[in-house]
């Protein structure tokens, strides 16, 4: 078996220190101390966060990875997807940032549905008799959409994955069920977040082996299950979860990830997983780059003995 340097990568982002997808206070923080952050923790890699925190001339930001070790992974993408409207805004979208990351040799493009006030209201409790859903002729769309952002990404080499999210109609696991056979005409892969996943009422093992054949990069977060209940209790929006940290440290929540990287494992995953924490900016009871070092030494523990196990 391959050693787990190369099987499972691993890639810090922005959020991890409370960045925003729009500009404010948590922009101002220095992405050079940032990018230093995630070195010393010992990440070779980080994803693009919101386009704009980081410089957006290849020629400036090439060279602060370059001489960090870093790769660039890709960026994420929202997108109002059963939004008829949608389609031109997530072409212009993808063509601003695809650019860039094409530059810089990124491999993905991370699509997700974006957040709506409608479903944020019920983050967590989509299953509730009132939470809104699709339409019939709104998933139709869904996969029209995907495909003409499929041909765009493919424009500068880049491999377009799914993200389900919390807070958007695509966060559940029917929902995502439902996502895949709208797109069943494209070649879209699934970026499995495991913490959304979770919140979603998923298990990450569960929908790990489910889409072993679309499985073609992760998100790593860990959750509260205590947290959780409580945001489901109180009708809590994902932000105001945030707020309650119901994201932890990787290896203090409640998420399975040795029977998760077993599971990867046994079905061949090779590549990249980015280490996130969602956290709200300014509030965080332990200073991000104490958090994202002791998420990767836990979780280079859990490869480790899968090696030895192995050996």
């Amino acid at each position: 078996m391959n050693n787990d340097k190369q099987q499972f990568l691993f890639a810090s982002a922005p959020d991890s220190w409370g960045v925003l997808d729009y500009p404010g206070p948590s922009w101002e923080q220095s992405y050079e101390r940032m990018l230093d952050e995630m070195m010393e923790a010992g990440y070779r890699g980080t994803e693009l966060g919101p386009y704009g925190f980081f410089p957006t001339d290849p020629n400036v930001l090439a060279p602060q990875l370059l001489k960090r070790g870093m790769k660039l992974l890709g960026s994420f993408v929202p997108v109002r997807m059963g939004d008829p409207a949608a389609g031109t805004a997530v072409i212009e979208r993808i063509r601003k940032v695809g650019k860039l990351l094409a530059t810089l040799g990124a491999p993905f493009l991370v699509l997700a549905d974006d957040q709506s006030d409608q479903r944020n209201r019920f983050s967590g409790r989509a299953y509730d008799k009132d939470c809104p859903t699709l339409s019939a002729d709104q998933w139709k769309h869904v996969g029209k959409i995907v495909s003409d952002a499929e041909k765009v990404a493919s424009e500068f080499g880049l491999d377009i994955v799914f993200h389900p999210h919390v807070a958007t109609y695509v966060e559940t696991p029917e929902e995502c069920e439902r996502f895949f056979d709208a797109t069943s005409h494209t070649g879209i892969g699934l970026c499995l977040d495991t913490g959304h996943c979770a919140y979603g009422h998923g298990d990450s093992v569960t929908e790990a082996e489910k889409y072993k054949d679309k499985l073609r990069f992760v998100h790593i977060k860990d959750c509260n299950a205590d947290v959780l209940e409580q945001a489901r209790r109180n009708h809590w929006t994902f932000e105001e979860a945030i707020e309650h940290q119901v994201f932890t440290v990787i290896g203090q929540g409640n998420i399975d990830f040795p029977a998760f990287f077993r599971t990867l494992e046994k079905n061949g995953y090779s590549g990249w997983s980015v280490v996130e924490q969602d956290v709200k900016f300014g509030e965080t009871k332990i200073p991000p780059a104490e958090s994202v070092a002791a998420s990767l030494k836990y979780l280079l523990g859990v490869v480790g003995k899968l090696n030895g196990a192995a050996a």
